[in-house]
């Protein structure tokens, strides 16, 4: 029978090696930097909305600007912060200040009208236009965010993926109030914090059935 300090350098040689995973401010800058390509190339292809040069006069829209971007950015450190598993919960309330301002300044402009009935027939209305430009902004951060994400702990995964999902919700309104010219957060808001409150709701589902199939696993032997 192998000894214990043999077995153990045993493993140790056996092991395959771990890649440490980058600081959470460093992974989070790089996902703001692939959400400003992303920015970059919907300005590219959709251009900035007709109507900037008026509302570059009007306070409240700026302020919902700074506000949604400053709760994108403080919301993707706090997930990749919450994603290591020696920072403190707390993170998870680090964009409520911005948040609140935030919400104080958003509209429903993107709630009605989703179909346009002219003499040419029905047409998709400026609802359905601004959801499709919605799906181009958000899926692509997404889909990057939740990959990197992955690769942490999941030790905290309710608090991160909320996180995560506002971070997606605040960047994708800044990037619609740039180049879309109706006011399109209560959708992205319902899209993205609704996906993530379904995504933790069948994650519990999920958990509570393995533990009623394997209850050993949830109640330690003693």
């Amino acid at each position: 029978m192998i000894e214990t300090p043999a077995l153990i350098d045993l493993l140790v040689a056996n092991a395959p090696r771990v890649q440490p995973l980058r600081p959470p401010l460093e992974r989070a800058l790089l996902w703001l930097a692939f959400a400003a390509f992303v920015l970059v190339l919907l300005a590219m292809g959709h251009g900035i909305r007709p109507d900037f040069a008026e509302r570059a006069g009007d306070p409240l829209y700026f302020v919902g600007l700074a506000a949604s971007l400053s709760t994108g950015i403080l919301a993707v450190v706090a997930a990749f912060m919450l994603n290591v598993p020696d920072r403190s919960r707390g993170w998870a309330f680090a964009p409520a200040p911005a948040l609140v301002v935030w919400l104080s300044t958003i509209g429903y402009g993107c709630l009605t009208h989703w179909v346009e009935i002219g003499p040419d027939g029905v047409h998709a209305g400026d609802t359905a236009r601004c959801f499709a430009t919605l799906m181009l902004t958000s899926l692509p951060l997404t889909l990057a965010l939740a990959a990197m994400l992955k690769k942490g702990s999941l030790l905290r995964p309710t608090a991160a993926t909320v996180t995560a999902s506002l971070a997606v919700a605040a960047i994708s309104a800044s990037t619609m109030a740039l180049i879309h010219d109706l006011n399109a957060t209560l959708m992205i808001l319902l899209w993205n914090v609704g996906a993530a409150a379904v995504i933790v709701i069948a994650g519990g589902c999920l958990s509570a059935f393995r533990h009623s199939r394997n209850p050993s696993h949830s109640h330690p032997p003693p």
